[in-house]
């Protein structure tokens, strides 16, 4: 698998800071030690966009030709998004499906399975900020790009209405039954798309992808 810039470097920091641990523990440092070993599991949301973040670099690993990260655009981020539609779980009818628009088809058909658009929205925010946390410049950052922005609402617009789903409704109506139940408790956001949020990331997260990527 590729790796970030300074990624090896980041493993062999590891690896020292690893092997200084083991000798202060061995001539007695207590602290040093009990503070290690309190360190706090990585969050899901963590967890998850460091296993995106690597899986983007093996994709760009992959790429024909191979990309590097330096010179990835938005462009490099939408073709990424359109492949990860082989691993998608969310049925897409096709305008001469009997079933376009219908929220609750009664039949199976042949339409496509592809990513819910509220995945790739949650992926593409938690890209934006591992790049950034790997060391890119929010000025150049590709999750960031206008494009990406342009594909990811046309992707929801079209899912919306082959799927008889309105989103933007959707949202609203969350909205308004979180104010009511403000008093008794938190909201439930609803929907196998993901919504656009990031939480810790049941957005995206589930399925093997050939060792590529984990997704919905």
């Amino acid at each position: 698998m590729d790796a970030p810039p300074g990624a090896g470097g980041a493993d062999f920091n590891a690896e020292s800071q690893g092997q200084l641990s083991s000798s202060a523990g061995a001539e007695g440092d207590p602290i040093r030690s009990t503070a290690a070993e309190a360190a706090p599991p990585p969050s899901r949301y963590e967890s998850q966009k460091r296993r995106d973040w690597n899986s983007f670099l093996q994709y760009l690993k992959n790429h024909k030709p191979p990309l590097t990260l330096t010179r990835c655009s938005g462009a490099h981020v939408i073709e990424f998004l359109k492949y990860l539609d082989q691993f998608g779980k969310t049925k897409v009818h096709l305008n001469g499906c009997p079933y376009f628009g219908h929220p609750n088809p009664p039949a199976p058909c042949s339409c496509p399975l592809k990513q819910a658009w509220g995945s790739l929205d949650a992926l593409i925010g938690r890209l934006r900020a591992a790049f950034e946390e790997n060391g890119g410049r929010p000025e150049s950052n590709p999750f960031a790009a206008r494009a990406v922005r342009i594909y990811l609402r046309e992707v929801r617009e079209s899912q919306a209405k082959a799927r008889g789903i309105p989103y933007e409704n959707k949202k609203r109506k969350r909205t308004s039954t979180a104010a009511k139940g403000s008093g008794v408790g938190s909201s439930r956001s609803g929907g196998d798309d993901g919504g656009s949020g990031g939480g810790g990331g049941g957005a995206v997260g589930g399925q093997a992808t050939t060792g590529v990527l984990t997704i919905e």
